[in-house]
């Protein structure tokens, strides 16, 4: 994103950003923590709210648990509320900037208490709580949208914020023309261990991976934080049945982890720690929501496979990954097994893959860079 001429540069340190994450799931709070770490390695101070504890009467939690039981059990019932609420197109829709604003108070008071600098939602609730007070004045520093999905939805989008951080030009396009806020590019938000050539975690992962499946390679299912998706029983047995070992990431689903940990040659895991180590002991991550897993994948060189997305935003977020050559898409089984014998084995096409993926982190912007030049603009009374 070009400099105006004439704008500051600000000191190196000193900026007080406060990031505005959510409880949902654990890729909004990973995002949030490496943003943090970012800022306070370069001398700023940073914080994270969780705009779920800003909202009154316990709404947070009761929109936490509506949302992991609908994922769980009742994925129709999300992807009737994603088309109604989030899906993009034209055409008046509910919002969420009237639940968003129950938690304008606790919201403004925060900023003052913190002193922040600027406000970074990565969170799309966030971005209606921003995008409502700044437009109402209410919040006197400005809001930085952190979009963190490849699909761009509708409630990431409220003409009150300052700027907007997309991951491709196209979304940014969008942003600009649907709003009118200015919008740019940047690299996803990915912990640099991701990226690292040497992982020190990874020869142990490799170790387990060849006495529990020698000579099987390791293909990594992501459910997400919370365990979810559909047929995962069915696809570990096939993977198995054809060669290759199964490591399904089963986060806090504990009965999801009882249920394939009877399965022969699976490895289902839990809560894993080590997810640099684990991405690049592997061959391939099968993806089912295009998350802060499948990004982390990428940025560890690991080929991505879409296969039984979840509803919603899981959906068009893996075909959106698939059309910027990203990853790819398996829409059935035999499509799924031809993608990973080509991307599992060492050759031109897993090269091209795992350069493709790796550009995303190589050719944008960093996030915190664009983020501290709003705030220090804002700071030497000019604007974008």
């Amino acid at each position: 994103m070009p400099r105006r001429p004439g704008a500051p540069h600000g000191p190196r340190g000193g900026r007080r950003l406060l990031v505005i994450s959510a409880s949902m799931g654990a890729g909004h709070d990973t995002v949030a923590a490496e943003l943090v770490r970012r800022a306070r390695e370069r001398g700023d101070t940073a914080e994270v709210v969780d705009v779920l504890a800003l909202l009154p009467y316990g709404l947070g939690a009761v929109l936490r648990c509506f949302y992991r039981g609908s994922v769980r059990h009742f994925p129709w019932a999300y992807a009737a509320l994603y088309r109604l609420f989030l899906r993009p197109g034209e055409g008046r829709r509910p919002s969420g900037t009237p639940l968003a604003r129950l938690a304008g108070s606790r919201m403004c008071g925060l900023a003052e208490r913190t002193g922040a600098d600027v406000v970074v939602p990565v969170f799309h609730l966030g971005a209606q709580l921003t995008g409502h007070l700044r437009e109402r004045g209410l919040l006197t520093v400005p809001g930085v949208v952190l979009v963190i999905d490849f699909e761009l939805h509708r409630q990431w989008l409220h003409p009150g914020n300052d700027h907007c951080l997309c991951l491709t030009e196209e979304a940014a396009r969008e942003v600009r023309g649907s709003t009118g806020t200015p919008a740019s590019t940047c690299g996803p938000v990915v912990a640099p261990e991701f990226s690292a050539d040497d992982v020190p975690g990874a020869a142990g992962w490799r170790e387990t991976f060849d006495r529990l499946g020698p000579g099987r390679p390791a293909v990594v299912l992501s459910a997400g934080a919370w365990g979810v998706g559909s047929g995962l029983d069915t696809t570990v047995r096939l993977l198995a049945d054809h060669g290759y070992l199964p490591v399904v990431l089963c986060g806090d689903n504990r009965r999801l982890r009882r249920t394939l940990s009877g399965t022969p040659g699976v490895l289902a895991l839990g809560w894993v720690t080590d997810m640099p180590g684990l991405l690049h002991a592997a061959r391939a991550l099968i993806d089912n929501a295009a998350g802060q897993t499948a990004v982390q994948a990428l940025a560890a060189g690991l080929p991505v496979v879409g296969h039984r997305p979840i509803p919603g935003h899981g959906a068009d977020g893996v075909r959106r990954m698939a059309a910027l050559g990203v990853s790819e898409v398996a829409e059935d089984v035999e499509a799924l097994l031809n993608a990973l014998r080509r991307l599992t084995a060492a050759g031109p096409e897993r090269r091209l893959r795992i350069a493709a993926g790796r550009a995303l982190f190589t050719g944008n912007a960093d996030a915190l860079t664009l983020v501290t030049e709003v705030a220090d603009l804002a700071r030497a009374g000019l604007r974008r």
